[in-house]
């Protein structure tokens, strides 16, 4: 993420940071050494004035301090019904200096307009506060751009939506083929199948990567049906896992969702599962989250999706989780191709 400089720059970078524009939230943005790391929204809160009402916020914090933060941003986005977002960011305020984090910015977001409650400067940030800014013409929004991140959804609801799944999931050739591909693990094809599976993934990356996706729709469905009929496997399901690095894994989110989205019911909780683990890198912590539902609403019980919740939940840091993916990845490999 670049660097914020200023209140309109925090206002800007954070739909980039959660995946969509928030209402109704209060986020918090860890710094460490001045660079952008986590980012977490979680929906406004009720206010309580007993003894325990900082509760909820130091457990918020609680996960800026395992992520290291040394300072915070954080923005709160005032329901249009409420009049407490002072005393709302006060008490995080609170929270974070009992964790000795320092707190840079308290950005106060309502009804169109913003302050800084930690400004002084009636001329800069009056008590009325500054019209919000159309963030995507800001150059915190053309950097992001430029570096292939996509633009952010409205809301939570488009985000939900993006993950719907498209018309050639429930076609029934597309779903006979995809069956045809699914991998028995009493097969005495087992191996040669889970080899074809992992070369399948990388014949569909570099197809995105060369931006030939869709110039032979046939070969792509019949390779996307080889996809997903062979991530029934757990080993090709991990080779898949294993698969991205910091400069495709853009490009590897686009095609997971993809994926996701034209998966048969039965076979979406790998892929889904997938996507919320490159969203998690990526720091789409919302997008992550309701991979996952969409993972456990086609199979509840399936254990990387529990796994990933587990991780998500304890604010595991993403490069963490990216160091142990990658190291597991040789080892995929080796049992995959032979080596």
């Amino acid at each position: 993420m670049t660097t914020l400089t200023s209140p309109h720059d925090l206002i800007a970078a954070i739909p980039f940071l959660i995946g969509y524009h928030p209402t109704n939230s209060l986020v918090l943005v860890c710094l460490k050494d001045d660079l952008v790391g986590m980012a977490m929204r979680v929906d406004y809160p009720e206010l309580s004035r007993t003894e325990s009402s900082l509760e909820p916020y130091e457990t918020l914090v609680s996960h800026l301090v395992r992520e290291g933060a040394q300072s915070a941003l954080v923005v709160a986005y005032v329901p249009d019904d409420r009049s407490d977002g002072e005393e709302v960011l006060d008490a995080i305020a609170t929270s974070l200096l009992r964790a000795d984090i320092e707190l840079r910015e308290s950005l106060h977001i309502f009804k169109g307009r913003y302050r800084s409650v930690l400004c002084g400067d009636t001329k800069c940030c009056p008590p009325e506060g500054n019209l919000l800014e159309e963030i995507s013409t800001s150059r915190v929004a053309v950097e992001q751009v430029a570096e292939g991140v996509l633009m952010p959804f409205d809301g939570i609801t488009t985000l939900v939506d993006s993950l719907s799944s498209l018309p050639l999931a429930s076609d029934r050739d597309f779903i006979a083929r995809v069956n045809e591909f699914r991998v028995d693990i009493n097969s005495p094809t087992l191996h040669a199948d889970q080899k074809d599976g992992a070369i399948a993934v990388i014949d569909l990356i570099s197809r995105f990567i060369a931006g030939t996706v869709g110039h032979n729709i046939g070969a792509d469905q019949e390779l996307c049906a080889r996809i997903i009929g062979r991530l029934s496997d757990i080993q090709v399901r991990d080779f898949a896992l294993g698969s991205h690095d910091a400069h495709t894994l853009h490009t590897y989110a686009l095609m997971w969702k993809y994926l996701v989205r034209i998966a048969p019911p039965g076979y979406v909780a790998p892929l889904a599962s997938l996507l919320a683990a490159v969203s998690y890198e990526s720091g789409a912590g919302a997008l992550a989250q309701h991979c996952l539902d969409r993972a456990m609403a086609d199979n509840a019980g399936y254990s990387l999706a529990s796994l990933l919740r587990r991780v998500f939940s304890a604010g595991w840091p993403p490069q963490s989780f990216a160091s142990l993916r990658a190291e597991l990845h040789p080892k995929v490999c080796a049992s995959i191709f032979d080596r």
